[in-house]
């Protein structure tokens, strides 16, 4: 589920949290990046939690309506297309996602059910629902482009949903857009033959990606007296205030993954920091930090000390 990109952004938090606390306890901040990390899975949890959760909501809807004292032939004798999507069906027969709901007490959605009424009534006054509603008959297609769509135009832009996961954990803004991406690839990826035994997209794509993002962490930090030693004199027209902290962080992990990745090929180290620099720091970074590692791999090269590993890594 985590791409490399989004790795480096949540070390760079780490490290710039880091710098900020003074902190100087190593173990304890590694704990807590990957804390952070572990927590987008709850985000990621929580989101297919909440389709599930938006169907009861719907179902109870139809049993009220059904016993309401003057209800109408609809009210008695209800559309169940939405309720009955497969979908649904799949997420909630899931014994993965159920036990990770246990495990983890992710069970918000029952105490902040107003949440889930307030999608419910948007997606019965959507478009999309307007136009599946209009027959009684099933298909898994229809079902799945369905759900993508209301995903995608009701429930992920909401909000209201928006605020609550601020209010909830600060550190899921910027993890929501990954976690929504990640829940649509989800969904597309289903099939109508899966089984309650289906696994769920893992946190981390291998073991791999896990130790990259405590190596990047630790010899980032363990070697920033270097790191800092390698920028001297390579920003002659920046005076160090008025670098960005950011652009800081940034350039001493970017040095780092030069010299201490070899497996990583010096482009796709560049082009990753110019376009993290991009989303979290000022508008001018990504010109300065591409500058600066342009002159550092060149020089690096001709110095021999780039040690990549492999055809074309250089």
């Amino acid at each position: 589920m985590l791409t490399r990109r989004h790795i480096r952004v949540k070390v760079m938090q780490s490290l710039y949290a880091f710098n900020q606390s003074e902190n100087d306890n190593l173990a304890s901040e590694e704990k807590f990046l990957l804390k952070s990390m572990e927590e987008m899975y709850d985000l990621f949890v929580l989101q297919l939690s909440l389709l599930t959760e938006i169907k009861a909501h719907a179902e109870t809807f139809l049993e009220r309506s059904q016993q309401k004292h003057l209800a109408t032939k609809e009210d008695k004798d209800p559309n169940r297309k939405f309720v009955q999507n497969a979908v649904f069906e799949i997420l909630e027969q899931n014994t993965q996602l159920e036990q990770i709901i246990d495990d983890r007490k992710l069970n918000h959605w029952k105490f902040d059910d107003e949440y889930v009424a307030i999608l419910w009534n948007e997606i019965k006054e959507s478009d999309a629902f307007a136009d599946y509603m209009e027959t009684r008959d099933n298909s898994f297609k229809e079902d799945k482009d369905f759900i993508l769509a209301i995903f995608k135009k009701v429930i992920a832009p909401n909000d209201k949903i928006y605020d609550y996961f601020e209010d909830k954990k600060l550190t899921w803004l910027d993890d929501l857009p990954l976690v929504n991406t990640a829940v649509v690839k989800m969904l597309q990826k289903l099939k109508q033959t899966a089984t309650p035994e289906d696994k769920l997209p893992k946190l981390f794509k291998s073991i791999d990606d896990k130790e990259f993002a405590v190596n990047l962490f630790r010899k980032t930090y363990l070697k920033d007296a270097k790191l800092s030693e390698e920028m001297q004199g390579k920003t002659p027209n920046w005076d160090k205030d008025r670098i960005a902290e950011i652009d800081t962080v940034l350039l001493k992990m970017a040095i780092c993954e030069f010299l201490e990745f070899p497996s990583i090929p010096v482009k796709v180290t560049i082009n990753e920091y110019l376009e993290i620099s991009k989303e979290y720091s000022t508008p001018k970074s990504s010109i300065f930090i591409n500058g600066i590692l342009d002159k550092l791999s060149k020089e690096y090269k001709t110095d021999g000390k780039l040690n990549k590993i492999g055809r074309g890594l250089m």
